[in-house]
């Protein structure tokens, strides 16, 4: 663990219903394609990354799922993006051919995108309980990032109650 300070993570009974349900809808983004009815990957990720920048200063929480969300879309995202550039490639410019390298690769975006929608299910839950949820290779990165005390974000809602109480929320590295 490095030396840098990190401000006191906030416990659910300390977390507004109003910070909750933001740093659940951060989750809830990946359905943005949905909602346009377009099969085009980018927007998720061009909504994930608006809903970052317009929710970061409400407060540490929101920040903390806000980037978390955005950064586990990016991995799926681009693995989509290959999937439809193989697609089409194949079905509308004749280009390339279905082999056992195509179907091989249509599992494994299957799969990365079932396993990212159960993560991000479970973390939108979680997120709307005050609970924090760290995923293996962006939680520590953006606890780091929105908990840091050397964070310069003028958040809105900064207030530190020190109610004595079962902690439930830890840093990712306890």
């Amino acid at each position: 663990m490095s030396s840098e300070k990190y401000v006191k993570l906030p416990q659910p009974h300390e977390l507004s219903e109003r910070e909750k349900e933001d740093a659940m809808g951060a989750y809830l983004m990946m359905f943005a394609a949905l909602a346009t009815s377009l099969p085009l990957p980018i927007i998720n990720l061009i909504a994930a990354t608006v809903y970052y920048y317009v929710n970061r200063k409400k407060g540490r929480f929101i920040h903390f799922h806000c980037l978390q969300s955005l950064l586990s879309q990016l991995p799926t995202t681009i693995v989509n993006w290959g999937l439809l550039y193989w697609t089409l490639q194949i079905f509308f410019f004749d280009n390339l051919e279905k082999n056992d390298w195509f179907y091989s690769y249509l599992g494994f975006a299957i799969l990365a995108n079932l396993i990212y929608f159960i993560f991000s299910i479970i973390a939108a839950m979680r997120a709307r309980k005050g609970i924090f949820m760290y995923f293996v290779f962006f939680g520590g990165y953006s606890y780091h990032r929105a908990y840091s005390a050397s964070n310069r974000l003028i958040y809105e809602n900064e207030e530190n109650q020190n109610i004595k109480t079962e902690k439930l929320n830890t840093p990712p590295f306890q």
